[in-house]
């Protein structure tokens, strides 16, 4: 019984170490993907309402530009 409560701490602090090591590493490379998430996330809110403000003021511009970027719809 003693061996396995120590197996088990020998596999937490392996462990720990181990997600230390991943992320030390990779640890810059995943705040730069949460940086890029964040302005796409942002970019896209900001556009969204961009658009609504076409589609409400300007229909006519919002078709044309809904047909530039998605084609025409068929029926």
């Amino acid at each position: 019984m003693l061996r396995t409560v120590f197996m088990i701490g020998l596999f937490a602090v392996g462990g720990l170490f181990l997600l230390k090591l991943f992320f030390g590493i990779f640890g810059a490379f995943f705040a730069l993907m949460l940086v890029f998430l964040r302005m796409a996330i942002f970019m896209t809110i900001v556009g969204a309402l961009i658009y609504l403000v076409v589609r409400i003021f300007s229909p006519d511009t919002a078709r044309r530009l809904r047909e530039r970027w998605s084609g025409t719809a068929t029926m």
